[in-house]
């Protein structure tokens, strides 16, 4: 189960934020779109709690661009990104916003991703995405995974997994603790056809990859970092 963490410190969505497009219809979802979709290699973004309009995401999304690839952001939350002040507590709103849905909501935007001759496709979720870059891992639907600060993961879940992963997690954390991460390592570690790395950030919460403040020069370097490490994987395994 999410624990609180993952509901904490929300961004200030922003519908037009980002250097790319929003397109209503990519595989039959709303979604944030960027860098060229004559890219040989693409990266499919799945966010947290608070949906694809968190201006950190875009900017993210807009980095990985840069580096050549074609970048989709899905709306699976369907404009219902969890809000704070609503009387719905998370379970309620996780109950109504299912990752197993939006895995199967993702096939036909990697089917939408392969239509434009992209055959190298990656995928990096952070939070509640992660649970849906997991399920899209265990099918061959990805050639990588990048998991951010997950949540709703099982140690069953990570034993599926059929491409290489990379899991970066925070050392404080309720929804996925260091101890947790090291059982995840074990278990990868025990499938040597799995390529891996689980890396533990010093100092950071939950959500920090996503939902730091520009403010805070230590949180934004710890994010950069994450990022990187995110870039470096998908480099590796899409080009």
């Amino acid at each position: 189960m999410a624990s609180s963490h993952c509901f904490e410190n929300p961004p200030a969505l922003n519908s037009a934020g980002g250097l790319g497009e929003v397109v209503d219809d990519f595989g039959g979802q709303k979604a944030y779109i960027a860098g060229s979709a004559g890219s040989k290699a693409a990266v499919v973004l799945i966010s947290d709690a608070f949906g694809f309009e968190a201006p950190n995401l875009r900017k993210i999304a807009d980095k990985v661009a840069s580096s050549g690839y074609f970048v989709v952001v899905p709306d699976f939350l369907h404009g219902d990104p969890y809000d704070p002040s609503n009387p719905n507590n998370p379970g309620m709103w996780l109950q109504s916003h299912n990752p197993q849905k939006a895995f199967e909501e993702a096939k036909p935007v990697i089917a939408a991703i392969k239509e434009k001759g992209v055959s190298k496709i990656g995928a990096a979720g952070y939070c509640w995405g992660a649970k849906v870059v997991v399920e899209l891992a265990k099918v061959h639907e990805i050639r990588a995974a990048v998991l951010l600060h997950p949540s709703l993961l099982t140690v069953d879940d990570i034993e599926e997994v059929k491409c290489p992963i990379s899991v970066l997690g925070a050392e404080i954390d309720k929804s996925s603790p260091p101890e947790l991460l090291k059982q995840f390592e074990q278990v990868l570690s025990a499938n040597s056809g799995i390529d891996h790395i689980v890396k533990i950030f010093p100092g950071v919460t939950h959500g920090w990859a996503v939902r730091y403040s520009e403010e805070d020069a230590a949180a934004v370097a710890s994010a950069e970092e994450a990022l990187q490490d995110m870039s470096h994987w998908f480099n590796k395994y899409l080009n």
